[in-house]
């Protein structure tokens, strides 16, 4: 069941930085393009769900010939991918939605991608069904997510700035990701450390 009341806080921190988001990423996100890169390079589509489309930081790395919908929990994140949508001159389907309850039938898309999504969505485990819900037998699923560190004075100080972390950027910075995934019932066929240590890891699942 969804919590109502967490799903709203969750939309209203990110609809608060909305307008400064990519100012705010500036400088890690120079970090960020080639783990994002690597991630298209092996989506296979045609029919692709980008879960948590945000601002469209992923429409630059978007291969040639996809079917591609974005949705985003939050209005403010949404009329920036819109924005970045129009002047890449991309033609694609954005809509609002919670990657919680997904407005999708089953089977709908030959992949799905989450970027830097299940560290905020409130109830991951939720989410990551849905996902299994809308792909195709056979599918991918595909997530760039950063998670909890197996270090144990690392992973102590994640749990110990996560509050604060959460209230000021909306993002949980302790979520043990690759166990969500597991839990969810997905199949993981590859997941690959990309970068700060076992922090930043790459996810390749199917249904």
């Amino acid at each position: 069941m969804i919590d109502e009341r967490q799903t709203q806080r969750t939309r209203a921190r990110y609809q608060r930085i909305s307008k400064i988001y990519d100012l705010m990423e500036l400088i890690p996100e120079k970090g960020f393009i080639p783990w994002r890169k690597q991630l298209w390079s092996q989506v296979k589509g045609p029919r692709v769900l980008e879960v948590g489309v945000g601002t469209g930081k992923n429409m630059d790395y978007y291969p040639p010939g996809l079917e591609v919908t974005g949705i985003d929990l939050t209005p403010g994140m949404l009329n920036q991918a819109r924005r970045k949508a129009s002047s890449l001159n991309l033609d694609m389907a954005l809509h609002l939605g919670d990657a919680q309850a997904l407005e999708f039938e089953d089977d709908s898309f030959d992949a799905a991608v989450a970027t830097f999504v299940f560290c905020s969505v409130p109830d991951p485990i939720l989410g990551l069904k849905e996902l299994q819900r809308v792909v195709r037998p056979g599918g991918q699923i595909i997530l760039l997510d950063h998670v909890r560190s197996e270090n144990a004075i690392i992973g102590w100080l994640m749990d110990l700035l996560n509050p604060l972390i959460v209230r000021i950027y909306g993002a949980n910075i302790n979520r043990r990701t690759i166990e969500n995934v597991r839990a969810s019932g997905l199949e993981i066929d590859v997941v690959e450390d990309l970068g700060m240590g076992d922090i930043i890891k790459l996810t390749l699942a199917h249904p």
